[in-house]
């Protein structure tokens, strides 16, 4: 199953058959945010813009989309897993509610 949601001019799209968050601008794959279900946690394991494209803070803009998309269902915890989305969270400590705990 696939969601897609406008965000600021992205298309972000839960791939869920794949595990992914996808941020897409024009029809061009922007960055990847790679994830783990267990029906509790989503373990997001692997932040990635693609090289043409970085340095514009896409990656930021694929976890806060995800990150938002978490929050909005409301029934799972985040594992920050990869460094970027951890120290995305340490930037936005208003988010921390939605971390798992350990």
């Amino acid at each position: 199953m696939t969601i897609s949601h406008t965000v600021g001019g992205f298309i972000l799209t839960d791939e869920k058959d794949a595990s992914r968050y996808t941020l897409t601008r024009d029809g061009k794959l922007v960055s990847v945010l790679d994830y783990r279900d267990d029906g509790h946690t989503v373990a997001l394991t692997r932040a990635y813009t693609v090289p043409a494209f970085r340095g514009n803070g896409y990656a930021g803009k694929v976890v806060e989309g995800a990150v938002a998309d978490i929050a909005e269902r409301g029934d799972r915890k985040v594992d920050a897993v990869c460094w970027y989305v951890a120290e995305w969270f340490a930037a936005h400590p208003e988010q921390a509610g939605l971390l798992r705990t350990r």
